[in-house]
């Protein structure tokens, strides 16, 4: 799957959740953002799930996880 934009949160300094927020508001509808992670985000799903964004989680390797957000 190729994302519209990627967001590798492991080069973010601190609390990444502020740029994922931001990310977010700044997809539009039909786009897809591509969450790179060291860990499975999973207290990030709840919060995608509430504001209507559909994902799709990927463990590519051992500290790396792809998570695919779309709107729903």
């Amino acid at each position: 799957m190729t994302a519209d934009t990627v967001l590798d949160v492991r080069d973010v300094d601190g609390e990444p959740f502020g740029d994922i927020v931001a990310a977010l508001d700044d997809l539009e509808d039909g786009a897809t953002l591509e969450l790179v992670n060291s860990f499975e985000p999973v207290p990030l799903y709840d919060v995608l799930a509430d504001r209507g964004f559909e994902y799709d989680s990927e463990h590519v390797a051992d500290d790396e996880w792809h998570v695919h957000v779309s709107h729903g």
